[in-house]
């Protein structure tokens, strides 16, 4: 994620500098080809976890290897000090910047997650956030394990399209509007439109367990990240307090009910969330200090979303377990 966090009254996200495709057929320079490409993450970052919720539930991992970065950045950004000698152990190198440099040698803006980094050349690929989910569903299908569910069929795309981006507009990017707001107007315009959309978002899925058809979708997905991350960070740290995840019934059953499908909360590390955001963002917390709370163990309690119907892998399966070197430590 790039996010221009300038003096400006209201927050600009950054678009994406490098949005080269990988496909299936090469048409573009680069093939889609098994153990050729790295997905460089932060397990702290939504628009990272977005593409390694996608990965996990395709059954991508032995074709697209992970290397997470440290949750804490310094003046380089993502760093790879979680690993031995603080180097990726495929890339060899102690920065993702690295990755982007060998792309750019003049390249002098923001260094973002997720990444795409081809490991021949060590160059970046693409750090095209938004459309990575779809790329990994449609582009990579010869590579996904058997039983991989359809997270972006096609009869639904333009539906799926259209609740996504009213999702990124005034969700996954609304919160950062609130918490980056320089004037007090931006922040309550921000506000508005945030529990504006939660409420319609909690209409929707009222009477209907997904938000696009009757299985999860990268729609799904793209909510999921910011709800999970909600009363941790968003609601404090952000100012999007009028109401804790945990106070809105529906939406707070539909988050659990993501979060406890296999292959989706098993890519949420709470302790990585919490230090980037309360350790990094020292404009809006200057004392760095990271609460100890909320109690996390709500996300393991029954939901109620089975009544809705719906199939959450459609006609597949769901995953088996990460492997051993990604899995979350357990927190709660």
């Amino acid at each position: 994620m790039v996010a221009d966090k300038s003096d400006k009254p209201e927050f600009k996200r950054s678009p994406s500098r490098f949005v080269d495709r990988i496909t299936a057929d090469g048409a573009e320079g680069w093939p889609v080809e098994p153990g050729r490409y790295r997905l460089v993450v932060s397990r702290a970052c939504p628009w990272a976890n977005r593409s390694m919720i996608a990965r996990r539930l395709l059954g991508l991992e032995p074709a697209l290897s992970l290397a997470v970065a440290d949750p804490v950045q310094d003046e380089r950004s993502w760093r790879f000090t979680l690993d031995p000698d603080d180097r990726d152990p495929v890339l060899g190198i102690r920065y993702l910047a690295e990755a982007y440099h060998a792309r750019d040698p003049e390249y002098t803006g923001g260094v973002s997650v997720p990444a795409i980094v081809d490991v021949p050349s060590g160059k970046l690929v693409t750090n095209d956030y938004l459309r990575l989910p779809a790329e990994l569903a449609t582009e990579w299908r010869d590579l996904h394990r058997e039983g991989a569910p359809d997270l972006y069929p096609e009869p639904l795309r333009e539906e799926i399209e259209e609740i996504s981006d009213a999702i990124f507009r005034d969700v996954n990017n609304g919160v950062y509007m609130c918490g980056f707001a320089r004037t007090q107007q931006t922040y309550e315009r921000a506000f508005t439109a945030l529990f504006d959309r939660l409420d319609a978002l909690s209409d929707h899925l009222a009477t209907r367990r997904y938000l696009v058809g009757d299985s999860i979708t990268v729609a799904d997905i793209a909510l999921f990240v910011t709800l999970v991350r909600f009363d941790a960070v968003y609601h404090g740290h952000f100012k999007c307090n009028r109401n804790k995840l945990t106070e809105m019934p529906v939406l707070w059953a539909y988050a659990r009910d993501l979060f406890q499908t296999p292959g989706i909360g098993d890519t949420v590390d709470f302790d990585h969330i919490k230090r980037h955001y309360y350790v990094v963002h020292r404009e809006i917390n200057p004392s760095g200090i990271v609460p100890l709370g909320p109690d996390l163990s709500g996300w393991r309690t029954p939901h109620g979303r089975e009544v809705l119907g719906g199939r959450p892998f459609g006609d597949g399966t769901p995953p088996g377990p990460p492997p051993e070197e990604e899995r979350v430590p357990a927190r709660f």
